[in-house]
């Protein structure tokens, strides 16, 4: 009886955390259910046969085994388009992989405390990108990697002490480069554009909103997602949104972000990707992200190793081209879409507080 008892609480659970994951409520207790989509699949694959094995009412059995079967499907099919079931979203390069209309990203958080700086200076070397981007960047970090900035010379540093510092550096010349406090006046965004070698120009936005937490509502994340939508929606350039998103790939924030942006998501039909955390294999999930206008064709994409953070960098290169036009791009906005993004914007108006986890780091 006790086994059967703990079955029904953790398939009660399951049923739960399932179920609030889809609620439009901008709040973190509502959202981190959405993280571990997973670990939830995984979890409920180890209680089906425990089911059949250890209750032993058939009525009460199958009872469980149905909700089971509930968590199952929505999970695998929450997650399915980050498997090769699903048609890659973005297109592969069939061109030159080092042409000049084409640019490669490294996007770290390096998380501030994280002291390893010369494992993050040999990694940008090796990896070799035309822009890389850093986040929790405080003065220690920002002095460390001056080391870099012969090869790359052109960016911004903006290094904060609260988590939330950032740094690009780029090879390819920037115009225009900008540091925006889109929503919170403790998180800061760089917005610039870039001119490839061939001429051609793209907008880059680096972002890192804050993370949601149980206790905490979700606005200031959900607001800056979108808002960095809607900046890009109005761009006629070709953009770029890249950085530690603090959301997962397959979230309802994210989708609703693809919804308004129109861009393009490299995972879809590659792989999950996961980056977030370095420390713990069993509880990791893709929040370092790279979306792109369909303008752009992918050539690379791949996890970098671990280098003292708590997350993985990953790298990106692309192709700019000159037409979208085989694209499968996301589904558009629609009234709901518009209504709900409304609401987060005025969540966020009201905001009185500092960002989260400014004190994490300390």
């Amino acid at each position: 009886m006790t086994a059967a008892l703990i079955l029904t609480a953790l398939t009660i659970f399951l049923l739960f955390a399932t179920g609030i994951s889809f609620a439009r409520i901008a709040h973190g207790f509502v959202r981190v259910f959405a993280f571990p989509r997973l670990q939830f699949l995984a979890l409920t694959l180890v209680l089906v046969p425990l089911t059949v094995w250890l209750v032993e009412s058939a009525m009460w059995m199958w009872s469980l085994l149905a909700g089971q079967a509930i968590v199952l499907a929505v999970q695998a099919v929450s997650i399915a388009q980050f498997t090769p079931l699903r048609k890659r979203q973005s297109q592969s390069y069939e061109g030159d992989p080092n042409g000049k209309n084409t640019v490669s990203v490294l996007s770290y958080n390096v998380k501030m405390s994280n002291r390893d700086y010369d494992r993050a200076i040999a990694l940008v070397r090796e990896a070799d990108p035309d822009i890389a981007i850093f986040m929790e960047t405080d003065e220690g970090w920002a002095d460390a990697i001056k080391a870099l900035s012969d090869d790359w010379p052109h960016g911004v540093s903006h290094p904060l002490e609260n988590s939330y510092g950032m740094i690009l550096m780029s090879r390819h010349q920037l115009r225009d480069t900008k540091v925006q406090y889109l929503v919170m006046e403790d998180v800061p965004s760089i917005i610039t554009t870039v001119v490839l070698p061939d001429g051609q120009r793209f907008h880059l936005y680096g972002v890192h909103p804050e993370p949601p937490v149980p206790h905490v509502d979700s606005a200031g994340r959900d607001a800056e997602l979108v808002q960095v939508a809607e900046l890009v929606k109005e761009d006629r350039v070709p953009a770029i949104v890249c950085g530690d998103l603090n959301d997962v790939a397959w979230s309802h924030t994210t989708r609703l972000f693809q919804r308004i942006s129109r861009l393009l998501d490299p995972r879809v039909g590659r792989g999950f990707y996961n980056t977030f955390d370095t420390r713990f294999w069993f509880m990791r999930w893709p929040l370092d992200h790279l979306f792109h206008d369909a303008r752009f064709q992918l050539i690379a994409m791949k996890r970098l190793p671990d280098i003292g953070s708590d997350h993985y960098p990953m790298y990106f290169k692309l192709a700019l081209t000159a037409s979208a036009e085989e694209a499968e791009l996301p589904e558009r906005e629609d009234a709901a879409d518009r209504e709900e993004c409304a609401e987060i914007e005025k969540d966020a108006r009201a905001l009185d507080r500092h960002a989260i986890g400014t004190d994490w780091e300390k």
